[in-house]
């Protein structure tokens, strides 16, 4: 029993809808990035040998201020712009793995705390500044 016309052809279907598969895409994809985040990586394991006697050694750090009033404070210490790089170089010392940790108030001019980097650079100083958390 056909009860379409004779004039109406079935015409094969030249639309294809990508819907259903972009949903799966994106199930697999959700699956994936969950369970990579359970791998862990432990890394290399090394049985590292005890030693009966040994030297400890302190990282040393350099702390500077800068406040939003321009001064500068080496180690607590009050300090003029002019002097910041001889102060670096006297609280250094002969350390070679100085580490200079830069505590600018958020008002503080850019200016000062760059010149601040530029000094410690010039010193061959680890730099690192110094903020705090947002809170939510």
């Amino acid at each position: 029993m056909d009860f379409r016309k004779d004039d109406d052809r079935m015409e094969p279907l030249t639309l294809f809808s990508q819907s259903s598969l972009t949903d799966i895409v994106l199930l697999l994809l959700i699956f994936f990035l969950l369970t990579s985040s359970f791998v862990t990586n432990f890394g290399i394991k090394v049985d590292i040998p005890k030693a009966e006697t040994g030297a400890q050694t302190e990282a040393q750090f350099i702390t500077v201020a800068v406040t939003k009033e321009g001064q500068f404070y080496v180690d607590g210490e009050p300090t003029s712009s002019g002097m910041l790089a001889s102060a670096l170089r006297e609280a250094r010392g002969n350390s070679s793995e100085a580490t200079l940790v830069l505590r600018a108030d958020k008002d503080a001019i850019i200016d000062n705390a760059v010149r601040v980097m530029n000094v410690a650079k010039a010193l061959n100083l680890k730099i690192v500044m110094a903020t705090e958390q947002a809170s939510r």
